[in-house]
């Protein structure tokens, strides 16, 4: 399986509305922020790179990490400029169900219907690592007349698609059919892992991830949102590819899944700790199930050509974080448009 046909974004809901898209108003693209900070020759070649890709731009952060030494590059922002990191999300909660498994609280194969009320669904005998590897059958989400509803409502307005509370999710997946078991990238199947971590622990999921990753690596800029009320007054907000404001993206219930916001300062922390091993967690990043030729998943963590990666992508926001601890080298991407970055990050891994 080549990179292209593996699409990694919390964006998925907002897919249905692609035919909607077209009736939308679609404003001159933002561009580039041209205030530049960081290191010269990283700036340059990041402002190169990006001109190649299409669609708005306005502020970027990028770090470099090569062995003990890290570069970094903002435009029209600084190391404590915050940004949502979407999708890069599941890797959190990838290294909270490996954390759960060292301490004893959850098994590989203990089954969601364990720790959460799924009574005697399909989806109750689905195993945890199933969910953490994507393979557990489930749909990207709820395929109900609500969530395309506010997947088609979204799109028009830029707003947050995910509209289900935790308790709201777990009873719709409980009628959920289960498919095949094998790769289908899940939103609610990430988001049912989150869940059922955090109830092993006995707590809620934006407090596990806080006592668990964020606090034991200084990532003190960092939270999980479940709501607005979660956010600040002056919570920064991003821009669609075409250039719109776009409204935040809390996730309620899907935040396992992607609702983490952060800066530079904090996600280097995060690199640089899944590079030497020291993350909690850290194991989550092994690959455990082969996708193609080329490309395997660990829990949620995708190792590709060496490169061990995920993207995320929410209304506003596009995000890449990446590592090879064979050259002991990392790259984080944030960015404040929701035009991808992939290709950013991939070429910053192999620029020696």
């Amino acid at each position: 399986m080549n990179r292209s046909r593996i699409v990694l974004v919390v964006a998925g809901a907002a897919a249905l509305a692609t035919a909607a898209a077209g009736l939308v108003f679609l404003p001159r693209p933002t561009q580039l922020s041209e205030e530049a900070t960081g290191d010269q020759a990283l700036i340059d070649t990041v402002r190169e790179r990006l001109a190649d890709l299409p669609g708005a731009r306005d502020r970027v952060s990028v770090a470099v990490l090569d062995g003990s030494d890290t570069r970094v590059a903002h435009f029209g922002a600084d190391d404590t400029t915050e940004y949502e990191i979407g999708s890069v999300t599941k890797t959190v909660t990838g290294s909270l169900f490996a954390e759960a498994i060292a301490r004893g609280e959850v098994e590989a194969t203990t089954t969601v219907g364990e720790l959460l009320d799924l009574g005697d669904s399909p989806a109750s005998g689905i195993r945890l690592e199933e969910l953490a590897t994507q393979t557990s059958g489930l749909p990207a989400f709820p395929p109900t007349a609500r969530m395309t509803a506010s997947a088609v409502l979204a799109q028009f307005r830029a707003g947050d698609p995910y509209p289900y509370t935790a308790d709201e999710l777990i009873a719709e997946a409980r009628n959920v059919e289960i498919g095949p078991k094998e790769f289908l990238y899940s939103n609610l199947g990430m988001s049912l892992l989150g869940h059922a971590v955090a109830a092993a622990a006995g707590t809620d999921y934006a407090t596990l991830a806080a006592d668990r990753v964020f606090t034991p690596l200084g990532m003190r800029a960092t939270t999980a949102p479940t709501s607005l009320a979660d956010l600040s007054p002056d919570a920064p907000t991003g821009r669609t590819n075409t250039g719109r404001p776009a409204a935040p993206w809390t996730l309620s219930g899907n935040a396992p899944a992607g609702s983490i916001r952060s800066n530079l300062a904090d996600m280097t922390r995060y690199a640089r700790a899944q590079l030497d091993g020291s993350a909690p967690g850290a194991d989550a990043g092994d690959p455990r199930v082969r996708l193609g030729e080329n490309a395997e998943i660990g829990y949620a963590w995708i190792t590709q050509n060496g490169v061990t990666w995920h993207n995320g992508g929410t209304g506003g926001f596009a995000t890449w974080v990446g590592y090879d601890r064979s050259r002991d080298r990392a790259v984080v991407v944030l960015t404040s448009t929701a035009s991808g970055v992939d290709d950013l990050g991939l070429a910053l891994m192999e620029v020696q």
